[in-house]
């Protein structure tokens, strides 16, 4: 197989980080996926100070135009600000914010290999004993992240930093006006979901949390042993309320055909105790439940978004229509079971 003809590009752009070095790019490959940034797997060689080195690497690419849109720099720099912590992520090397190398701006982390990531495979049986194991270093990691200060990780330098009492309207604000930039076709159901969020808006955040924004099963590494080794797609992180990434990781559609599991893993009961156990926090349900309704509204301003880029032409990869013909559907329901209407 020819090489990839970003390779030689690649190469050249890795070089001029790595002057005392001789470098070389091989194996670059397009992982499937990744309707956000273009994700590729590399290896990196190079000899220095007499030795020869080599790194298995990962390469995140802007696409034309995105399932979501987001900036490069606030998660290349929430990877960066987790490194080294209890929540297991990988390392950062470089960021390229122009279109002069690769056409389109990127980064350049480690390859945390040897782990799947795939739910598919996790629900395939093979993982079964160990599915309580992964569910609690899940949800701990999660209350890792909410525990974390935002200010000592220096995240407030890139991400906007909201009132307590304005975190819920930020977020419905902003989804309710993709909503209506994307939608090609009445959503009587996200319309109802909204109306009510808005009429019953939950109490502040209980503290400014670091939300990864897409904590969910299928963007952690786990191996046979029940172990987590790295959480990825920090592209959606912000600032905000803790309670928001829970809500996440408990709406519906991520069960995956698993009905009453969280994440399709274990019980919310005990997604939630173990979430509160972690973090420090509480997780007072009223909050948390109008958290996950608007995260329902959130997956479907996600899936109505994916489908106007594809329509539109602004992005052809099937990646890009296969959430919104899979899922709209799906986050109706959701949303319908959430509001106890289903």
């Amino acid at each position: 197989m020819p090489p990839h003809p970003l390779e030689p590009r690649l190469t050249s752009y890795i070089a001029g980080k790595m002057p005392e070095a001789d470098v070389a790019v091989s194996g670059l490959e397009r992982i499937a996926g990744g309707a956000s940034r273009e994700t590729y797997r590399f290896e990196l060689h190079w000899t220095e100070g007499g030795g020869a080195h080599q790194r298995k690497m990962i390469l995140r690419r802007d696409p034309p135009a995105s399932l979501i849109d987001t900036e490069r720099r606030v998660e290349f720099e929430a990877y960066r600000a987790f490194r080294n912590s209890a929540v297991p992520v990988p390392e950062v090397l470089w960021l390229e914010e122009t279109s002069r190398h690769l056409d389109h701006p990127f980064f350049i982390a480690e390859e945390i290999a040897g782990h799947q990531a795939s739910p598919q495979v996790l629900f395939s049986g093979a993982f079964d004993s160990v599915l309580p194991s992964i569910a609690e270093r899940k949800w701990t990691i999660l209350g890792e992240i909410a525990k974390a200060d935002p200010r000592a990780l220096k995240l407030n330098r890139v991400m906007p930093v909201p009132a307590l009492d304005a975190c819920w309207r930020r977020e419905l604000d902003h989804w309710e006006a993709l909503i209506d930039k994307d939608a090609t076709e009445p959503l009587p159901i996200t319309r109802a979901a909204i109306r009510w969020l808005r009429a019953n808006p939950p109490p502040p955040a209980q503290k400014l949390s670091v939300v990864h924004g897409d904590f969910r099963t299928g963007n952690f590494l786990y191996d046979a042993e029940g172990q987590i080794h790295g959480v990825l797609d920090w592209e959606m992180a912000h600032l905000g309320d803790p309670l928001e990434d829970l809500g996440w990781s408990l709406q519906p559609v991520w069960s995956f055909g698993r009905p009453g599991l969280a994440g399709g893993l274990t019980t919310p009961d005990e997604a939630i105790a173990t979430w509160e156990r972690a973090s420090g926090l509480t997780a007072d349900r009223d909050a948390l439940h109008w958290w996950t309704l608007f995260n329902c509204v959130k997956g479907q301003g996600i899936w109505v978004g994916s489908a106007a880029a594809f329509n539109t032409g602004a992005n052809r990869a099937p990646i890009m229509v296969y959430p919104a013909w899979w899922l709209t559907n799906a986050q109706d329901r959701a949303m319908l079971q959430v509001m106890g209407r289903l």
